[in-house]
């Protein structure tokens, strides 16, 4: 695959480079970053595969022999995500990112996709900036939340509780939710490891269920529906019987929605916010992701 080229910036596939390889680029674009989040090798490869980055239409800038930036694309279904797009610190504001931005959505139109997703970390204003330029609009903010292990083993809420095998988990997942962000969509949900739930029903009738991932020390990837009854009630229902059980682990959930209703119940329980996105579109949204 030939690499393309915007004046010095020269963009080539990120497949030319290996897991390690990419993993130091990314890594030296985040190290003054407002959340650095940095990666090992072993972490970004699961990350192309638990959220369908291809590697083939994501992109390494160089300019004048130098690696100046990374940026991503997750391709599924009528959608592409733009991801961990990051430039060198001192090569900022050359357009390196928006060469970058360029040629993922350029190969985004090749393939015959017209609507785009990504997120931003809130008060990052060149990179908003830079998103709105190039006709991303955006749709809300999404909150982080992290929850430490608590010393004390709580009792949890009376109620018929049922655990959930992986398949069930994620058959509950499957049902229509209308564009989620990209980490929460049920293909991320489907590539990802220790899949479990809950299924509650409270003695006043109320009902609902949460869906997580348990990796070795946290628990992650949070999906959840009330199907009856109050939100805050019934997340802090299920909250409660998810901590009994693992009291010593840490909790770190991703990209709920700022005007969830279940958030008084996640507060209650003792989850805290880390920072926020904000979640930007480019075109509309397909019919096929749109709630029924």
């Amino acid at each position: 695959m030939p690499s393309l080229s915007n004046n010095k910036i020269v963009l080539i596939p990120s497949s030319r480079f290996t897991i390690d390889e990419l993993t130091t680029i990314y890594n030296q674009t985040r190290v003054d970053y407002l959340i650095p989040m940095p990666m090992n090798a072993s972490r970004l490869a699961e990350y192309v595969a638990a959220y369908d980055v291809d590697l083939d239409h994501s992109f390494v800038a160089s300019e004048n022999g130098e690696l100046r930036g990374v940026a991503m694309l997750g391709i599924r279904a009528d959608r592409t995500w733009i991801t961990r797009l990051g430039v060198i610190p001192s090569t900022r504001r050359g357009g390196v990112g928006e060469a970058l931005m360029h040629s993922l959505l350029d190969r985004s139109e090749q393939l015959g996709i017209n609507f785009n997703m990504l997120e931003v970390i809130k008060n990052n204003t060149p990179a908003h900036q830079l998103f709105l330029k190039l006709g991303f609009y955006e749709v809300g903010e999404l909150l982080i939340l992290r929850r430490s292990p608590s010393k004390t083993i709580m009792e949890p809420v009376i109620a018929d509780a049922r655990r959930l095998e992986r398949y069930e988990a994620l058959d509950l997942v499957g049902y229509d939710r209308g564009t989620q962000p990209w980490t929460n969509q049920s293909e991320s949900m489907s590539h990802a490891q220790d899949i479990s739930g809950l299924y509650l029903t409270l003695p006043n009738g109320s009902s609902g269920w949460l869906v997580y991932q348990r990796q070795k020390f946290m628990l992650t990837h949070f999906i959840y529906k009330t199907e009856v009854g109050d939100p805050a009630e019934m997340a802090y229902a299920f909250l409660s019987h998810l901590h009994h059980q693992y009291p010593r682990l840490d909790t770190h959930i991703e990209n709920i929605q700022a005007n969830d209703p279940h958030l008084p119940g996640f507060y209650k329980m003792g989850y805290v916010e880390a920072f926020r996105r904000i979640e930007m579109w480019r075109g509309d949204p397909p019919k096929s992701l749109v709630a029924k």
